[in-house]
């Protein structure tokens, strides 16, 4: 009994001294680090989508990252954070929200009250997002479609019809996919002033696709019919001479607007869509 009684005690001493042994390793790593560490659980979008170790750390990624870690890290310079991968900027997400982009300029050329501003209205419709840019002869605005899974961004170009600002021409067909040379179907004058319109598009851009467009087509239906068969026939002759499509339109009603930019679309990218020809008198005509 008293040897086992002895042996008793000895274990029991031998187990405080390893309790007193670890309690003392314990205080002796906690100070030999000398701070603590926390962590931070990582958000569910990141932990799905590991970075890749062979890319290098880049020396921004505390700068760019999000407010509430940035902050946190900040305020707790005392202590070791692990920080998490930083979110991407707003350069970036536009890189790959434009990537599926094409932009597409096209000009709007033709006499003063011949219809050009409303016709550009009637089609971009109510975009005030993309806004309405006026400057002293020339203004500008813009449409976004979706076709075929591409955005196509229509930049669309005014010059008005005045002398002055004739100096705008070269900036306005810079860069150009189509000039739309535009006439009132009531003003023959106007119709006779394609001529000198185009010669001076041609000067800056060889490539655009020409279109001649007739303009106020709803007050052209007022006019009596051997009058219409005239500018009709004047139209035709002149569109064929300048190798270009001839559409009637009116922006009053939306006639063949929306249709003369499918048009065009149609034409640069080779899509299934056809125009149907109508040399109708009294219809909105159409020839190519």
């Amino acid at each position: 009994m008293v040897q086992f009684s002895l042996r008793r005690r000895f274990q029991r001493r031998v187990l405080v001294l390893r309790r007193c042994i670890r309690r003392l390793l314990d205080r002796v790593f906690m100070s030999c680090l000398g701070k603590t560490v926390r962590y931070r659980m990582l958000p569910h979008a990141i932990m799905m989508t590991p970075a890749s170790p062979s890319s290098p750390p880049s020396s921004s990624s505390s700068s760019s990252a999000s407010p509430s870690i940035a902050n946190e890290s900040s305020s707790s310079s005392s202590k070791d954070v692990i920080n998490v991968a930083p979110a991407p900027t707003s350069a970036s997400i536009n890189n790959e929200v434009d990537s599926d982009l094409v932009s597409l300029k096209i000009t709007l050329l033709g006499d003063a009250h011949t219809g050009k501003t409303s016709f550009m209205v009637k089609y971009v419709g109510g975009e005030e997002e993309q806004g309405r840019v006026e400057g002293k002869g020339l203004s500008s605005i813009g449409k976004t479609l979706l076709v075929k899974g591409a955005r196509i961004s229509y930049s669309i170009w005014e010059v008005e019809g005045d002398e002055k600002s004739k100096d705008h021409i070269p900036v306005a067909c810079k860069d150009s996919v189509a000039v739309l040379f535009m006439f009132d179907l009531t003003s023959r004058c106007t119709l006779n002033s394609v001529i000198r319109w185009y010669q001076e598009a041609r000067k800056w851009n060889q490539t655009a696709i020409p279109i001649i467009v007739g303009t106020k087509f709803d007050d052209f239906i007022q006019l009596p019919i051997d009058l219409q068969w005239t500018i009709a026939s004047e139209a035709r002759t002149l569109a064929k001479a300048l190798n270009a499509t001839l559409f009637f339109s009116s922006a009053t009603y939306n006639i063949n607007v929306n249709k003369i930019f499918k048009f065009i679309t149609a034409r640069l990218f080779d899509l299934p869509w056809t125009v149907e020809r109508n040399l109708t008198l009294g219809e909105p005509i159409i020839d190519f």
